[in-house]
């Protein structure tokens, strides 16, 4: 077994090209958190009431300006004002009632979690971090609001992991039950990309309100069906998260989806739409708008590697330890066996009793210093003095071969899917019932 000092104890956040644009359609110029019920300037009147903070139109407007322009970028034609104030607004809202709870349940974020962010999203864009913030001034964003939406923006994931991603079991029969599915069995798994729009209906709905909405479904499904245009109508009518997105769910697997649109969508053509489907959140408009094959790839190289750690007793003592690690390799080449000397001299608990030993690792499981080294190092053959965050390393390869790693990949492949088909109607309804609990006075 690999020592776990090795792994890395975090997912690492994959940051996209899209994140600029997610981020800039947010509130940049948003109000802090626990902002007074008054505001200093009066021409700019109070939006909405969010529990004890307010909305204000001056930062109604500035989303306006901004997510008109991407619109327009985007060659997209505007929804009226009224129409774009409306779903701005709520989701304002929406946000202002998740970062009032992250307050109240002690979630911070620190500097060097939002500067690794920023370093991140422009390396993406593959910019330097002073090149980015050229790019936002040109764009006319301030660097430092730009920086703490993004602190905004890390708060919130880390507050939807703990309230909705992490309570999420998934069971070792529903994993199988993936894997036994006769698609990806014969490697022909297919992705979808999908347009969608909800009509949304409150917990504990009326009959009637039931009926209202229904109605509204069902003429939009009309429209669409009469070449409405649906990112248009998306933007303008669904109360869906990716609303202002024009719906757009990106690419996914069929298992990935909700069981409601994977049922509908597997039999369809490109472009079809979808009759108003029911859910305990509402009524759900689909359209396929994309499909592929993927077939990703299950051979790996495998590397039987071994090491030996020694780690400094205090920060300043790494030279030291480095010289140590040195004197060691020096009496392995002289003939002193690996293993015995792993298990006098390693600081790893976890393999020293093993005489070092790592077993066959995988790419990706150890952090990026120990693979970067282990990959470039020969069969059989001794690495310098290898440096990671837990200390000095002394490594040596003893195999290498292709693995076919299919299993297991396919069943964490299959937790992946499973876990975000059930994530997203469990995220509609945390939402929800956080924004039913909240008290809201909006006043556009």
């Amino acid at each position: 077994m690999i020592p776990k000092i090795l792994r890395e104890s975090e997912m690492k956040q994959a940051v996209s090209k899209m994140i600029l644009a997610v981020i800039v359609l947010s509130v940049v110029f948003a109000q802090p958190v626990g902002a007074a019920l008054t505001v200093e300037n009066p021409l700019d009147r109070i939006v909405a009431v969010v529990n004890d903070e307010v909305i204000t139109d001056l930062e109604l407007n500035k989303e306006m300006a901004l997510i008109k322009q991407q619109l327009r970028e985007q060659n997209n034609r505007l929804p009226s004002d009224a129409v774009l104030k409306k779903q701005l607004l709520e989701r304002l809202i929406l946000r202002r009632i998740q970062l009032q709870m992250a307050k109240r349940g002690s979630i911070r974020v620190d500097d060097e979690t939002v500067n690794r962010t920023l370093e991140n999203v422009a390396a993406q864009n593959r910019l330097t971090l002073n090149q980015f913030r050229e790019a936002l001034t040109k764009e006319g964003l301030n660097f430092e609001d730009f920086r703490e939406n993004m602190r905004d923006e890390i708060t919130l994931n880390r507050l939807q992991q703990r309230q909705v991603r992490n309570r999420i079991v998934i069971t070792q029969q529903e994993i199988e039950a993936y894997i036994s599915n006769q698609a990806l069995r014969n490697g022909s798994d297919k992705e979808f990309k999908l347009g969608h729009i909800l009509v949304s209906i409150p917990e504990a709905a009326s009959a009637e309100q039931i009926a209202e909405a229904r109605t509204k479904a069902d003429k939009i499904v009309k429209d669409l069906r009469s070449d409405a245009n649906f990112y248009q109508t998306a933007v303008s009518v669904s109360d869906g998260q990716q609303a202002l997105e024009g719906g757009d769910l990106g690419w996914r697997g069929a298992a990935a989806l909700p069981t409601l649109f994977a049922d509908w969508v597997v039999s369809q053509e490109i472009g079809s739409i979808s009759e108003a489907l029911r859910s305990p959140s509402g009524f759900h408009i689909i359209k396929l708008l994309e499909q592929r094959t993927n077939e990703p790839q299950h051979m790996v190289t495998q590397t039987h590697a071994r090491h030996i750690l020694i780690r400094p007793e205090t920060q300043g003592e790494g030279n030291l330890a480095r010289a140590q690690l040195l004197k060691i390799r020096d009496r392995i080449i002289a003939g002193e066996d690996f293993a015995t000397v792993a298990k006098a001299e390693s600081a790893d608990p976890g393999s020293a009793v093993e005489g070092g030993e790592l077993g066959w690792v995988n790419p990706g499981e150890m952090v990026p210093a120990f693979e970067k080294a282990m990959n470039a190092l020969a069969v059989d053959a001794l690495s310098g003095p290898v440096r990671t965050k837990f200390g000095w390393h002394l490594l040596q390869v003893l195999e290498r071969r292709s693995h076919d790693d299919t299993e297991k990949v396919q069943r964490k492949n299959a937790q992946e899917v499973i876990r975000s088909r059930k994530t997203d109607p469990a995220m509609q309804a945390w939402i929800r019932r956080l924004r039913d609990e909240a008290f809201v006075d909006n006043r556009l």
